[in-house]
């Protein structure tokens, strides 16, 4: 059975509600027994238990850290990070180059 996050937790709540489901009744939790009784609904088909953004430490299915990895995941990589500097030193290496030409010419 899924916890679900949502920045929107009550309208989730009355979302599933509308849809027939039973929510913050005191229903039994069979699965879902760490949810908030407030955050649970319960229906023929299975539980669900709605997290808001600040709840997300207290979920059990899925860890902070975890979406913390996804969430604020890195741009670039080491090698990425590596193939623009060894660019930008052969650049500078070439444009020397380049100088020390032109100048010899003139």
């Amino acid at each position: 059975m899924p916890e679900v996050i949502t920045k929107y937790p009550d309208i989730a709540l009355e979302v599933l509600r509308g849809s027939g489901m039973e929510c913050g009744t005191g229903a039994a939790q069979q699965i879902l027994t760490a949810c908030p009784p407030e955050r649970f609904c319960s229906s023929h088909a299975g539980e669900i238990c709605v997290y808001g953004l600040d709840e997300i430490p207290q979920m059990t299915q899925i860890s902070a850290g975890e979406i913390a990895e996804v969430v604020s995941a890195p741009i670039f990589n080491a090698e990425v990070l590596f193939l623009i500097f060894l660019a930008l030193v052969i650049g500078v290496f070439i444009g020397v180059l380049l100088s020390r030409r032109t100048k010899n010419r003139s």
